[in-house]
């Protein structure tokens, strides 16, 4: 089927884009009529992790979303995620999450890709979220490793394998110890790796030994993504595609060049952009995420309210002083 669409699209004179598993193949004709093709990673580069704006009472806010999109696709980042943990999804229903991210979609207009928070600590409830947006448009899914009730890793194995199970939609793992209690192993990783719509990770450990052991283990194509915006370029250079990023929210153009740079082996220039951006790195988790990024990207005119659902709540008045210092150094304010 994937042959016969690029078949189509090629006879009919547009670009055509060919998905095989985690690598997307780009086609051209040169000046002599020679088919080239390059590929990338499915995922890669800056991937912002996108806040939900709100209003002063939690409703959600359609028209700062639209204006979020734009900025990002000025700005370059390479694909959004719609509703992960940045976006609270733990506090938005099965039926928000759905309609936030079918909105995302269909504002975003096929020019950047987006990726689905689909993630739950009940298989059976990411599943549906899973199979809820099969036809939405989006480009893949993200989700996390159960939260709470700690499974064992051949638990975790059988969660993604049920949810990858249910739909063609290529799936990104999220391993996050530190919020969900549970941490998922290389190893684990591996098997996982061998189910063929399980195309990559989002690794937010931190700890940078992970990436060569995944790489290792589930093969150098498995893509995958940092999820800790402190160690993310350190994790590129040791092989990683791109970061799952908080700071993109509030600096998406340095992080764009950040990744950019990074995945051509200049990390000079990287180097440069990023120690300017490790203080916000830093102080985006001086409370739990997403409260600082998303008082940061109020504060910065980007959303209208720094409101959150409760259990959430605004950003402290003291520590909104570091992250305003941070968003100094950072050259945003």
């Amino acid at each position: 089927m994937r042959i016969q669409v690029f078949t189509t699209m090629f006879l009919a004179g547009i670009i055509p884009v060919i998905l095989f598993s985690n690598i997307i193949i780009k086609c051209r004709i040169d000046v002599n009529g020679v088919l080239m093709t390059t590929q990338k990673p499915l995922f890669s580069g800056s991937i912002v992790a996108l806040v939900t704006p709100m209003d002063n009472y939690g409703n959600i806010d359609f028209e700062t979303l639209e204006k979020l999109i734009e900025f990002h696709i000025n700005a370059g980042s390479d694909s959004i995620v719609s509703v992960g943990t940045t976006g609270e999804s733990a506090t938005l229903s099965i039926e928000e999450n759905v309609k936030v991210i079918e909105k995302t979609v269909e504002l975003a207009k096929g020019r950047i890709p987006i990726i689905a928070g689909t993630g739950a600590n009940a298989t059976s409830e990411a599943i549906v979220m899973t199979k809820l947006l099969r036809d939405s448009g989006v480009a893949g899914c993200l989700s996390v490793v159960p939260y709470y009730n700690k499974p064992t890793q051949e638990g975790m194995f059988q969660h993604f394998k049920a949810i990858a199970e249910c739909t063609d939609l290529p799936q990104l793992l999220y391993n996050v110890p530190g919020r969900t209690g549970s941490d998922m192993k290389p190893e684990t990783v591996a098997r996982l790796s061998q189910i063929e719509n399980i195309v990559g990770i989002k690794e937010a450990t931190g700890d940078l030994t992970r990436i060569t052991a995944i790489k290792e283990l589930a093969g150098k194509d498995f893509i995958v993504l940092s999820g800790d915006d402190a160690t993310g370029l350190e994790a590129m250079k040791l092989g990683a595609e791109g970061v799952i990023s908080v700071t993109n929210n509030l600096a998406a153009k340095d992080m764009a060049a950040m990744c950019r740079y990074a995945l051509a082996g200049d990390f000079a220039k990287a180097e440069e952009i990023n120690a300017r951006l490790m203080p916000l790195h830093q102080d985006l988790f001086i409370e739990s995420n997403p409260i600082p990024v998303k008082w940061a990207t109020y504060r910065l005119g980007l959303i209208k309210t720094p409101h959150l659902r409760l259990p959430l709540t605004v950003l402290s008045e003291g520590a909104q002083v570091k992250v305003e210092e941070a968003l100094k150094v950072a050259g945003l304010i």
